[in-house]
């Protein structure tokens, strides 16, 4: 993709821009719709031309830690995973003490789908387990299956014949954990907030448009989150599809993220094909997506350590 000089020069000015307001207004700074914000595999070859912004040293891969690795004193072990899809019989759950799960849990949303999900939360021995929904969770999304049931052409049969009794307190299913939709919880010391929207993707639950609309939900993340767990990555950070040769990341969430917020811990699925962790040195990005592209459930959890907050 080729860009004209004018476009790199003013790509350029808005960087030093940028940088001194960031130096001026502090170490964290507002957050604004990206010019590129609704083409993101552009917004990634661009900013990768003038800035290096998703190259090393900035940013590199990390190896998942294995999961018999001794847990240093004093430490607690996050263990992260999203997209089981209810498909977590054949998964191997490893030690640890706070379990997260980054959406996609279900098919469609079903009540049966959360009760089995919930069961299964049941029998795993974390002292914490935090939830978030992701856009196959449709019965949680209480706008999109009110649109849903009015329409002539169900799209998708099983959960547009539901009745509004039976998913209005779908939620309420989830008993074996804590569920976290665009809220926080503080866990051992660690604020960790959960989201569950992402870009349009294919008139899924939890869409919205990019732009705006989701900085604006963006926005609702306290600045001094220590993990955040969403469902759809950010810009540049395994949101990779190589079937369609696109990227697919929030250019929003990726400049809350880095800019503003600056977890310590951003876990995230909702793209099978980008397993793995990646970090710039101030966030480790985990997408955790237990399913891969095929919808079979073969990528271990990935675990990980931070050391527990001081208290005074």
């Amino acid at each position: 993709m080729a860009f004209t000089l004018s476009e790199i020069m003013a790509a350029r000015r808005q960087q030093q821009s940028q940088a001194q307001s960031h130096t001026q207004r502090g170490s964290r700074s507002a957050v604004e719709v990206d010019e590129y914000s609704t083409n993101p595999t552009q917004a990634f070859t661009f900013y990768n031309i003038n800035q290096g912004r998703f190259q090393p040293p900035h940013v590199h891969m990390v190896d998942p830690m294995p999961h018999d690795t001794p847990k240093p004193p004093g430490y607690t072990r996050f263990v992260c995973i999203s997209d089981t899809h209810s498909r977590t019989d054949a998964i191997q759950m490893p030690y640890g003490d706070v379990f997260i799960h980054a959406g996609d849990f279900t098919e469609l949303g079903l009540p049966s789908e959360v009760k089995k999900f919930n069961d299964w939360l049941g029998t795993l021995p974390y002292d914490i387990k935090i939830v978030i929904a992701g856009n196959h969770e449709l019965t949680f999304d209480q706008e999109f299956m009110a649109d849903l049931i009015k329409q002539d052409f169900y799209y998708f049969p099983s959960a547009s014949k539901l009745k509004p009794e039976n998913y209005e307190n779908v939620q309420s299913l989830l008993t074996n954990c804590i569920y976290l939709q665009d809220s926080e919880v503080t866990v051992r010391g660690f604020r960790i907030y959960g989201s569950p929207w992402q870009p349009w993707y294919y008139g899924w639950g939890f869409n919205l448009p990019r732009g705006q609309a989701l900085l604006d939900k963006w926005n609702q993340i306290p600045d001094n989150t220590d993990i955040l767990v969403t469902h759809c990555p950010p810009l540049g950070f395994l949101d990779w599809v190589p079937k369609k040769m696109q990227r697919v990341g929030c250019m929003e969430l990726l400049n809350t993220v880095q800019r503003r917020v600056q977890p310590k811990l951003h876990v995230f699925g909702h793209i099978h094909e980008g397993y793995g962790m990646m970090t710039d040195g101030t966030t480790t990005f985990v997408n955790a997506s237990a399913c891969t592209v095929n919808f079979l459930p073969m990528n271990p959890p990935i675990v990980f350590d931070l050391p527990n907050p001081r208290t005074t």
